[in-house]
């Protein structure tokens, strides 16, 4: 008899009642350990990269690079650039500071104090790493974030128990517009009553316009219309990052979302 070799998979559909039956995992997987909003005194005196091996500008995979800061029991961790600000796109409120992803590292050695050359006082020696993964190259300045236990506890999709308004703050990566299967952040967090796994409405603002059909001309806004639906996958005090799960049109910093 012929054998067919299964592989698991984790599918996404929309059941008729508009329910998500179940989320792609492969597609948010990976940003689990990525996006991170941070206070911005938090990643300021996080442990940083202070010497590259033989001088390089820029660290691949592989690479050494020399770290000094208070450093945990941990030994992999999470490279960072400097945090750019989130913005409430209507209030302006700084909601938090969302980390540039570099790559991750692992510690080889620790650092401390020897003797020095001299025989007079002690040398600085930072602790050791190599460089894992890079999703940019890492270099001297760069901070790094221990990496947390791999976080795959089961998502119920569902949605939220009440009203909810809110708006996207921006595409994750600097893009400018999002399609499916993209990750936005929003401007509401643990504070609104979202959770991970809430299931949201994405709306497309109408535009302005004027009405031709009588001499007057008067100004009107169409309606807004539905766009997609989300996915929220990681909650913060007052951000949350979201996985768009499909929509008709591109999705720009400013969209409304609200419940289903």
């Amino acid at each position: 008899a012929n054998t067919v070799k299964l592989s698991p998979r984790v599918r996404s559909e929309v059941l008729d009642n508009g329910a998500i039956a179940s989320i792609p995992l492969h597609l948010i997987g990976p940003f689990l350990n990525e996006g991170v909003v941070f206070e911005r005194d938090e990643l300021d005196k996080a442990p940083r990269i202070v010497a590259t091996q033989e001088g390089r500008v820029m660290l691949s995979r592989g690479e050494l690079a020399y770290v000094r800061g208070e450093l945990g029991t941990t030994r992999d961790y999470r490279i960072f650039r400097e945090a750019r600000p989130l913005l409430d796109p209507v209030s302006r409120e700084l909601l938090g500071y969302e980390g540039q992803y570099v790559g991750t590292a692992e510690m080889l050695r620790e650092g401390g104090a020897q003797p020095s050359a001299s025989g007079k006082g002690t040398d600085i020696v930072p602790a050791t790493f190599s460089i894992k993964s890079v999703r940019q190259e890492a270099g001297v300045g760069d901070r790094l974030w221990a990496e947390p236990a791999s976080d795959w506890a089961a998502y119920v999709p569902h949605a939220p128990g009440s009203a909810m308004d809110g708006r996207v703050v921006s595409i994750y990566g600097l893009g400018l517009h999002a399609g499916q299967n993209q990750i936005v952040a929003l401007n509401r967090g643990q504070r609104d009553g979202v959770e991970r796994g809430h299931v949201l409405a994405l709306w497309r603002s109408g535009v302005s316009t004027t009405d031709r059909t009588v001499a007057e001309r008067p100004s009107m806004r169409l309606p807004d219309e539905r766009n997609g639906m989300l996915f929220v996958f990681r909650v913060f005090e007052r951000v949350s990052y979201a996985l768009i799960l499909n929509g008709t049109h591109p999705v720009q910093a400013g969209d409304r979302f609200t419940q289903p």
